[in-house]
């Protein structure tokens, strides 16, 4: 029964009942018609040839009686047998064109299916050949598309998974080491100790809660409390709040902000954690005595108006290899950074999601005086809704 239930059977099966039903109508339609056009020749050819009957109007083919001699059902019978055969010969070649025309259609299927059937089974990353370029072949490139794009994502959630253990586990590590410590009695729980158990505390709290703030922001359901805002101010607020770490490695921070800019739509406070983001990434690997520099004001592009902001440090910039993937999760391009020097490699990520959760775009570059520019666009007069 299965093999009756195949999309070749059927389809050829169809195409086949089509063809034989049209060859037997065809058939008998024109042996029919033969043989009554072949009585109405003889019957004219006799009276032709009868004398006097050409003068009867009155009685004409009907007064005749017509008597198929050998010669003459012999002559029908070869056409018949010749319509016969030409029919069979027809239904042999629909029934081979029907074949042909199926499996063109159920080997790519077939191939589809052997590939779903292996990614079912974790090997993901399967390709089909692209034969064609009618729907069949349409549908093996969208599939080739969603088993590469299936096969980066798997790849990529190892990875996430791999850093997440890792980040874990460095202060957890700590945590429990003093902690070990202390109960044999070789570390002596005075307050720097417990200072630096509570360190390691808050920054595993400040991890976990990034992370649970960056998967909500990537599925859009990070809850944002959107109100009327001054960027300006929410800038100036930011800077005031990263001053000490700034004056601490003598780094100037100048905000160069156009005034009178349009107040936008927005959650105040996660946009006050994409700038700070961004500017302790810039503090962080901005030289001592160095420069951050911001700028905002109003560009236009794509048939619309986009407040924008820049800020420009004077770090040693990023590698052209690593650009592209900088607001990556955990991307670090040096390697051999450690997660204090280096941070959670998480930051910018969630710039990127807290950005577009708002309709903006970020993107970052490279100086030609040096040091990188992170800008961040923010639309005009929108009415967005995560």
């Amino acid at each position: 029964m299965k093999k009756f239930n195949s999309i070749t059977i059927r389809i050829t099966g169809l195409m086949f009942l089509s063809i034989a039903i049209t060859v037997f109508l065809l058939i008998y339609l024109a042996d029919e018609q033969m043989i009554e056009l072949f009585r109405e020749y003889l019957v004219v050819q006799r009276m032709e040839t009868s004398h006097g009957l050409m003068g009867q109007q009155n009685g004409g083919v009907a007064g005749v009686t017509l008597v198929m001699g050998p010669l003459e059902e012999t002559f029908l019978a070869s056409v018949h047998t010749s319509l016969i055969w030409v029919g069979m010969g027809i239904m042999v070649v629909g029934l081979a064109a029907s074949y042909t025309l199926a499996r063109s259609i159920t080997v790519p299927l077939r191939k589809l299916s052997h590939a779903a059937e292996q990614m079912e089974q974790g090997n993901l990353g399967q390709n089909v050949p692209v034969e064609t370029s009618d729907e069949v072949g349409h549908l093996a490139m969208i599939f080739n598309r969603m088993s590469q794009t299936l096969a980066a994502s798997e790849k990529l959630r190892r990875q996430l998974l791999a850093n997440i253990a890792h980040e874990l586990r460095t202060p957890l590590s700590v945590i429990q080491g003093h902690l070990e410590g202390m109960i044999d009695g070789v570390i002596a729980p005075d307050k720097m100790q417990l200072s630096s158990l509570h360190e390691e505390a808050v920054r595993l709290n400040r991890l976990i809660r990034d992370l649970r703030d960056l998967s909500l922001a990537e599925v859009r359901q990070l809850a944002l409390e959107k109100m009327p805002a001054d960027i300006n101010q929410i800038i100036k607020r930011t800077v005031l709040m990263l001053k000490p770490i700034s004056d601490d490695k003598q780094i100037e921070i100048i905000c160069s902000l156009t005034e009178s800019l349009p107040e936008l739509t927005v959650d105040a406070d996660r946009i006050s954690q994409v700038f700070y983001n961004i500017l302790i990434n810039g503090i962080r690997y901005s030289p001592p005595q160095g420069r951050i520099e911001i700028r905002t004001y109003i560009v236009e592009f794509e048939g619309r108006q986009w407040l924008k902001a820049s800020i420009k440090d004077e770090g040693p910039g990023i590698s052209p290899e690593d650009l592209p993937y900088v607001f990556d999760h955990f991307y670090r391009g040096d390697k051999s950074r450690d997660r204090k020097s280096g941070g959670s490699g998480i930051g910018l990520a969630i710039v990127k999601q807290l950005v577009g959760n708002h309709g903006g775009q970020v993107y970052a570059e490279n100086s030609k005086a040096g040091g990188s520019i992170f800008h961040v666009l923010l639309p005009v007069a929108i009415d967005f809704r995560p």
